[in-house]
């Protein structure tokens, strides 16, 4: 990867993790799957009537849309709007790294370098040691939404992946047409009037929740996510998300007193030491061991 496409990485792993907050501040105000349909209808309008569709298969982009905006996004919401910590959350949903690497290997015929595998495992570690810190305070229900969201997310990587090199922008804009109606149709289902109720008169923390999540976390971080995707290997790209719950969770203590321990902090340095490995390690093998494949 070029060091631009190592910025651009890391900016939007920063952005992400940011982006648990702006979920734990919107589902304070208004129901978690009306928060997700927001989310996406912003993501799209105004800028979807700006935009030429991408030339990818319809079907691809609208499958890409429901994987990210109703499967991942519509139970990590739940989730957290049942009480998950979204310093955790932040760091279960890393389980995607994992997906994505065996799905792009499974269905697109990627495979990881021994490097990357060592990495993974490294970051894994990292993933395990924080979460046995923290799963001892969190049920059992939230907890497999988040890895049921991870593992949605995983699969969109995958089939974002596989159309190519497209614009993703436009990608990312017209896939999240497909989320909003669904996400909608399942909250009257399932969560009642409620998040229609709040939107008549939305305050400022909704607002700026909404604005949040749909410019930053989705045009802007999907934007460029699936772009990286579609220029380099799944086991390249994503574990720079790995990033994400360690900004996750120390904004999460910051701004909402979920402490972090030192068991937590030794975690966080193996998810960097494993991220570190993934990106520098083949680079480094090969000007020592030319000969390391």
């Amino acid at each position: 990867m070029s060091a631009r496409d190592i910025l651009a990485a890391v900016s939007v792993a920063i952005v992400w993790g940011l982006s648990f907050i702006a979920i734990k501040v919107g589902v304070g105000e208004t129901s978690p799957l009306m928060l997700a349909a927001l989310r996406f209808l912003f993501a799209a309008i105004p800028m979807v009537f700006f935009l030429a569709p991408p030339k990818a298969p319809a079907w691809a982009v609208a499958l890409y849309g429901l994987l990210i905006g109703v499967g991942q996004f519509g139970l990590l919401f739940i989730a957290i709007h049942q009480g998950f910590p979204v310093g955790l959350a932040s760091l279960v949903i890393m389980a995607q790294v994992f997906f994505t690497i065996l799905l792009a290997w499974a269905f697109l015929d990627e495979s990881p370098s021994r490097v990357q595998i060592v990495g993974a495992a490294v970051g894994f570690t990292g993933m395990a040691v924080i979460g046995s810190e923290r799963l001892a305070g969190a049920s059992l229900g939230p907890f497999l939404l988040v890895i049921l969201a991870a593992g949605f997310w995983g699969l969109g990587n995958v089939l974002a992946k596989s159309v190519g090199k497209v614009d993703m922008l436009a990608f990312t804009v017209w896939s999240s047409l497909a989320a909003p109606l669904p996400l909608i149709a399942l909250s009257l289902a399932v969560e009642g009037t409620g998040g229609v109720a709040a939107l008549a008169h939305p305050g400022l923390k909704l607002i700026v929740s909404v604005l949040a999540l749909s410019y930053g976390g989705t045009l802007y971080g999907y934007g460029l996510w699936v772009r990286l995707m579609a220029h380099h290997s799944a086991a390249t790209v994503a574990p720079f998300a790995l990033l994400v719950p360690v900004v996750g969770m120390i904004a999460a203590s910051l701004l909402f007193g979920e402490s972090l321990s030192v068991v937590e902090l030794a975690g966080g340095a193996l998810v960097m030491a494993g991220l570190a490995l993934n990106v520098f390690g083949d680079w480094a093998l090969r000007r020592r061991l030319p000969a390391f494949r």
